[in-house]
């Protein structure tokens, strides 16, 4: 691997606190791999042999039962999956496919298990990494579970803009992907996207425009609580939902201080 590629693995918040020693040993029993687009890389059931650290292009997360398939996440660079299961030395529970060509750093489940018990920082890492994807499935069931088809796709469209001061984005995968993500068929999201055009927000294709961010709120009915961020005490979260409610707080919320999802 080059010097360049080591340095963003490097600086991922799994391996940024942990011992020069340690970094170089999982790096040294690792190795890259480019591999074609639509190509299966992992199927759930199977032995959690390596840590995948995605370094160019996409991997769509999946799982299936009898007929059925469901996407669970889109995995972007320079990102890893699936870090619990290789922790515990124990099976996928998802399937891994490239959505294109897409290159990937394969790290040995053994080499990170030896480290794991090595090094404390790394530990500590890897334990706060698994609360945040803990907490993010959380959320996520809650998303799906809590809320109906049309605020369901109201909230994912708030999140994607609550960062960045653009009121549009182009949706990042295909529309039968976030159809899967979201829990609805595609021709029921084709359905609540034309819904959504007299609340809110307009969809060109794969771009999406907010014409009226507090009807789109009225809609969804965003909350920290499901669509996050994380807040640092309880009485920024209420700020955040005063905020998501146009109403005065004396508290920033996090989404218009522009903090990272």
């Amino acid at each position: 691997m080059r010097d360049l590629e080591l340095s963003q693995v490097r600086r991922l918040p799994l391996f940024r606190s942990m011992a020069d020693q340690s970094f170089a040993t999982l790096m040294r029993a690792a190795y890259d791999q480019t591999f074609p687009a639509y190509l299966r890389l992992i199927e759930e059931g199977a032995s959690a042999d390596f840590l995948h650290i995605v370094m160019e292009g996409s991997v769509e997360l999946y799982a299936s039962w009898q007929d059925h398939e469901t996407t669970m996440a889109v995995v972007r660079p320079v990102s890893t999956f699936i870090l619990a299961a290789c922790i515990r030395d124990a099976p996928y529970l998802m399937s891994a496919r490239t959505l294109e060509n897409t290159r990937v750093i394969l790290v040995p489940s053994v080499d990170l298990r030896a480290v794991f018990q090595a090094d404390h920082e790394f530990a500590m890492a890897t334990i706060t990494e698994l609360a945040a994807c803990y907490r993010s499935v959380v959320r996520h069931t809650k998303d799906i579970k809590l809320r109906n088809a049309r605020e369901r796709l109201a909230a994912y469209i708030l999140r994607k803009t609550r960062d960045s001061k653009s009121a549009s984005f182009i949706i990042p995968v295909e529309k039968r992907l976030l159809a899967s993500y979201l829990g609805v068929t595609p021709e029921s999201l084709s359905r609540t996207m034309k819904s959504l055009q007299d609340a809110g927000a307009k969809v060109d294709g794969q771009r999406v425009i907010i014409t009226n961010r507090k009807t789109l709120e009225a809609v969804a009915h965003p909350s920290p609580l499901i669509d996050g961020p994380d807040c640092e005490d309880m009485g920024t979260c209420l700020a955040f939902q005063g905020v998501a409610r146009g109403e005065e707080t004396g508290i920033e919320s996090p989404a218009s201080a522009g903090s990272k999802s």
